[in-house]
């Protein structure tokens, strides 16, 4: 049934680099405070960078509770689940931190991203990996992959980034959490060029 691994290397890594989808969970430090869980889409969001650090681009929407909860204590747990195939469920428990666009890592670690130019990137998401494990993942259903939703990508695309600035500065849960918590630094700073 389930292991614990050393790092994300081998099998692992070629499981979680092909999912098409992961989830993201978080949650503040106070017993009150509302857990966040949220699924990220996208092979080309997601990288492996060594067998204890992985990323993802974390790209506008209406709220940003993922970067509060990492601004303020960092605790973040990834799963990656088996929709086709062998069963198969991979965490990785860890330290999350949200590089902003005017960090002087953003440019480098968007980089490492194969589609570093697509619309709407707020940071980066870095992740270290703290514990490692797998499951069976043998309730998970059978679900037929059929691509990508072109929404997100056709809404952004069509914002200049200052457009994208303002989006995020009227929305209300993109300064902070909903818990209150702060979260995207605004006014958003201009995206580098890559």
């Amino acid at each position: 049934m389930g292991k614990v691994y050393d790092g994300i290397d081998g099998r692992l890594r070629e499981f979680v680099e092909t999912q098409p989808v992961f989830f993201v969970a978080t949650a503040p430090l106070s017993g009150d405070g509302r857990v966040n869980l949220s699924p990220k889409g996208g092979a080309d969001t997601f990288a492996v960078f060594d067998e204890h650090t992985v990323a993802y681009l974390d790209l506008g929407g209406s709220h940003a509770e993922t970067i509060a909860h990492l601004r303020e204590n960092g605790r973040i747990t990834l799963m990656w689940c088996a929709f086709a195939g062998p069963p198969k469920i991979v965490r990785v428990h860890g330290h999350g931190e949200p590089v902003f666009r005017d960090d002087p890592r953003f440019p480098e670690l968007l980089a490492r991203f194969p589609n570093p130019g697509q619309p709407s990137v707020r940071a980066v998401v870095v992740v270290a990996a703290e514990q490692v494990s797998d499951s069976c993942g043998y309730k998970v259903p059978n679900l037929e992959y059929t691509g990508d939703r072109s929404t997100h990508t056709g809404y952004f695309g069509r914002k200049t980034d200052d457009e994208f600035a303002a989006y995020c500065a009227k929305k209300d849960f993109n300064a902070e959490s909903i818990d209150g918590l702060p979260a995207l630094p605004l006014p958003l700073p201009p995206l580098p060029v890559v």
